[in-house]
């Protein structure tokens, strides 16, 4: 197991932890949780050695093999595979020792370094890894392209890919689905809950640790509480504790009854649609940890637009896409028929790639269309998030430089004084408002550009992955601010509370082009499972087809024919057996799981009926009672997953 023992921890003058105690047991997934700048890194790093305590103890098993992500960029030339592979330490270690063997001519040592090899998986690990790199996104044409060829966000998805290659007894995922999009993060999610060993992981995506943890560790004022349950539970528990001891009553009092206001409004206008439901549970969510939410120390709002042009925006044949140098055209996304009205919050959903990105930032006027016409309703003032912050940032200067322009653009210019009381409002105090923008984190410059957007009063909100590097407390706060917005909504994000709180309606940007998607969030999780079968299904049929056997129509295959298309249907054959041997092995394991756990599921409920048993060890059964039905659950669903591939295996 992990202990933290009384565990102190200071960076500078600033204590991270004091007196700090948690146990984590194996096996157990874990979120760790606290606002931006409450160390929990810096307690990261002290798991894996990078810093060391100032009091107390961090005991593990001497034997645990521990996995994270490099947050270092890497640059190489490397192919992409092989990189992954690189992460498998073991397999690295094996390769060494038949590389030596083989160059000493050592028989018996070759033998030895073989079957090492195999244990170590050797035999399936280009195809273990290449797994990987498809499940978070790269398409089959990139898979030994070089590490440097890649952009910064795909360079930390082969980091991810490595760390996960890397056998583990603990895992340590500091953000990891910050680069990643919705169908990538559905993908790591599987990954996640079949993973076997010790998990903690940050992330300011709720849903996210909803799927794949049931404990969550809080670090708040330098201590770590302990909570049973995923991060939902969390929520709740909090929310009672801070019930119970609230401290400004009156003025938690009037802000829930603003939150219960603009819940109320919008499940009045909330129709029966699906995704509408989605929102109405969503914000029903709001309405039960109004505690947490209107705790905290970070709000805004949109102010109210100056008009609502009706309609906000006609699409008209639009080709989306990007003019090279040389003034050739690559379009992403065509034909393109839509309107956007007033009111509208439109969640825009699709992989990675496919021109989600590329159809806002040609709306928001950053690049042309390169065909058909988008007409813009009298009155339209767009306010545009982008990806990357820095396209709408300047480096070299400071956030209050980015005011007084805005403010001489857009409003009537200011007093300098007004412009730092309004960057207040978002945590810009000090000195920092002449720091350069070049030098904030992450977090600060996406702060600063909704300061930007709050400030430009829109009628339109243009918004791509806004939450990249918002903590949870700032994502909250963006939730409600645009739950009270007046004016329309576009929204591009793989934080699905977001979308779910937000968003009435999606658009499927897919196959070149943008279709309405009927359905919800959960639907699009299904369909992109679906779309995920569809493409392993095919990868499977082309690389078991053997080669080069047909023979010419109207002619008899001579002998040596007949021959060659023997050896390439038997070694197709092989090719399935293996690729179905680990299945096989992963099904067996389950099996023996299910076994455990159904022995276990009945010994407790026998227990249970037992008389004289003490409330706490009552209360234990049950909880562990609730974590074996979720375990069983998730065992029998990926059975049942397994089955199928097996299945279709064996029909290739």
């Amino acid at each position: 197991m992990l202990q933290l023992k009384n565990l102190s921890l200071r960076r500078g003058s600033k204590l991270v932890l004091d007196g700090a105690s948690v146990t984590l047991q194996p096996g157990e997934k874990a979120s760790l949780v606290g606002r931006n700048g409450a160390g929990k890194s810096s307690l990261f790093a002290l798991l894996t050695g990078r810093l060391h305590a100032d009091g107390g103890d961090v005991e593990m098993p001497p034997r645990w093999r521990l996995a994270e992500v490099a947050q270092s960029m890497p640059e190489t030339d490397q192919g992409a595979t092989d990189f992954v592979l690189d992460g498998d330490t073991p397999l690295v270690a094996a390769r060494a020792a038949v590389a030596a063997a083989e160059a000493g001519g050592d028989g018996h040592a070759i033998a030895e370094a073989h079957s090492t090899l195999a244990e170590a998986g050797g035999f399936d690990a280009k195809a273990r890894a290449q797994a990987l790199l498809l499940g978070l996104g790269f398409p089959v044409a990139k898979l030994d392209a070089p590490v440097n060829s890649f952009s910064g966000g795909w360079r930390m998805r082969l980091q991810l890919a490595r760390a996960l290659m890397c056998p583990s007894d603990l895992l340590l995922l500091d953000e990891p689905t910050n680069h990643l999009d919705l169908d990538a993060l559905v993908w790591l999610e599987a990954w996640l809950q079949r993973y076997e060993g010790t998990m903690l992981v940050i992330s300011h995506d709720r849903e996210f640790l909803d799927a794949i943890t049931r404990v969550t560790l809080h670090l708040e004022d330098a201590g770590l509480t302990r909570y049973g349950g995923n991060y939902t539970t969390f929520e709740s528990m909090r929310a009672e504790r801070m019930t119970q001891q609230q401290a400004a009553f009156g003025r938690q009092q009037e802000k829930i009854a603003q939150l219960q206001r603009f819940i109320d409004r919008f499940k009045a206008k909330a129709t029966k649609a699906k995704q509408a439901q989605s929102r109405v549970k969503a914000l029903a969510r709001m309405e039960k940890l109004a505690p947490v939410l209107t705790s905290a120390d970070f709000e805004f709002e949109f102010r109210e637009p100056a008009s609502l042009p009706n309609p906000m925006l006609v699409l008209s044949d639009v080709a989306v896409g990007y003019r090279a140098d040389d003034g050739s055209e690559t379009v992403i996304v065509n034909d393109i028929s839509k309107s956007v009205l007033p009111g509208q919050r439109i969640g825009v959903l699709g992989a990675n790639g496919q021109g989600k990105s590329t159809l806002v930032k040609t709306l928001a006027r950053m690049q042309p269309a390169l065909g058909g016409r988008i007409q813009e309703g009298k009155g339209l003032a767009i306010g545009y998030f982008a990806q990357q912050e820095m396209d709408v940032l300047r480096p070299d200067e400071g956030p209050l430089a980015h005011m007084i322009r805005l403010a001489k653009e857009v409003s009537p210019q200011a007093r300098e004084q007004e412009l730092r009381d309004f960057l207040g409002r978002f945590r810009f105090t000090g000195e920092m408002v002449g720091q350069a923008v070049g030098s904030l984190s992450g977090g600060e410059k996406a702060r600063l550009v909704l300061a930007m957007l709050v400030w430009q009063r829109p009628n339109l909100l243009l918004l791509d992955e806004p939450t990249n590097h918002l903590d949870l407390a700032t994502r909250e706060a963006l939730s409600m601010a645009l739950n009270e917005y007046e004016g329309s909504v576009m929204l591009v994000s793989h934080d699905r509370a977001l979308l779910r709180e937000v968003c009435d309606e999606f658009w499927l940007v897919a196959k070149g082009r943008v279709e309405p998607f009927d359905g919800d969030l959960d639907d699009y999780q299904k369909w992109l499972l679906e779309q995920s079968r569809e493409t392993a299904r095919a990868a499977r049929e082309a690389a078991s087809a053997p080669a080069g056997t047909a023979s010419a129509p109207g002619t008899e295959p001579s002998a040596a024919n007949r021959r060659e298309e023997r050896k390439a249907q038997a070694a197709a054959r092989q090719k399935v057996e293996a690729q179905a041997r680990p299945l096989k092995k992963e099904q067996a394991q389950i099996e023996q799981r299910l076994t455990a756990a159904q022995a276990e599921q009945a010994r407790l409920l026998e227990g249970l009926g037992l008389p004289d048993v003490p409330p706490a060890e009552r209360a234990d059964q049950g909880r562990r009672l609730k974590q074996l039905e979720d375990e069983v659950e998730q065992l029998e669903l990926r059975w049942l997953e397994l089955g199928e591939a097996l299945e279709q295996l064996s029909q290739a």
